[in-house]
């Protein structure tokens, strides 16, 4: 669309005396804001708001919205931790309100990859705007959050020498190292997931797009999400499990684009029923 204009986003953040940088997607930049219906797209642990299929997938879909970085992420300042879930979901928060407070929008959708997943669900869970949202996208979520420690094989001999593990990692063709010190672990592994159960609006539609070799989360753990959202109404869960894609979906970021774009449009249409995405659908294998 022609008249489409991304816009660097600015946004404050006091919690961490911070700033946190975004890119705000208008379809239609020259009309009011005010009331218009926009998604987040939230990128996980070690990613940034370019990450993956989430540039491709605000270039495409057909409604505004906002990617950022999460603090101690690429552009925003503040402090990363790999336990901080919580300061994650401050940071949705913050964005949340610059929004609606600096241009009205309120928030429709959410799109979240691993990590972002899960803080974007524990958002809706515990938030008012979270119960006027309609939509949301779970790419890779983790579930069982104790399964980090099947990892510890990695940590174990860095923890016992040095006190903590540095994470050498290429970010948006950066390089960049962090710690990840045992009480890490411990913090995520005992956030809880399970908040979904109980609290998650049972308005909102769900699609769950997961990696049938994922090397990272555990593909059954889509399955679990799918049981938990599966029971609401009128919300609806739809499943999508793509084969031979890691977590990361490399080399498969438009067929995700695509899979969460198809879905989109039965959900505006009001099509959507709960299970496997194109059920009934012989062509397309």
């Amino acid at each position: 669309m022609a008249d489409r204009m991304s816009t660097k986003l600015y946004i404050p953040q006091p919690a961490d005396n911070c700033t946190l940088v975004g890119v705000l997607e208008q379809l239609e930049p020259n009309k009011p804001t005010y009331g218009r219906k926009i998604a987040l797209i939230l990128h996980g642990t070690m990613g940034h708001k370019d990450y993956l299929f989430q540039k491709r997938l605000a270039a495409r879909l057909p409604l505004d919205s906002v990617r950022f970085d999460f603090r101690g992420s690429h552009e925003s300042g503040g402090q990363w931790r790999y336990g901080g879930f919580a300061e994650d979901v401050q940071d949705i928060v913050t964005v949340v309100a610059f929004l609606r407070k600096n241009h009205g929008y309120e928030i429709d959708m959410i799109v979240g990859h691993s990590r972002g997943s899960v803080v974007g669900m524990h958002w809706l869970c515990t938030s008012e705007e979270g119960k006027r949202v309609t939509a949301m996208v779970n790419v890779s979520g983790r579930y069982r959050m104790h399964r980090i420690y099947d990892r510890m094989d990695t940590y174990k001999e860095a923890f016992d020498t040095t006190g903590y593990y540095e994470w050498k990692v290429t970010v948006a063709r950066q390089p960049v190292i962090e710690r990840v010190y045992p009480k890490d672990l411990k913090e995520f592994a005992s956030w809880d997931t399970s908040i979904v159960w109980d609290n998650f609006p049972s308005t909102i539609n769900v699609l769950t797009v997961h990696g049938l070799v994922d090397e990272v989360v555990p593909v059954y753990d889509a399955l679990i999400y799918a049981r938990a959202f599966g029971s609401r109404t009128p919300g609806t869960h739809v499943l999508h499990l793509m084969e031979d894609a890691g977590h990361n979906f490399a080399g498969r970021q438009d067929e995700v684009v695509d899979v969460i774009l198809e879905w989109l449009e039965r959900h505006h249409s009001g099509a959507l029923v709960t299970g496997v995405l194109r059920t009934g659908v012989r062509g397309r294998l």
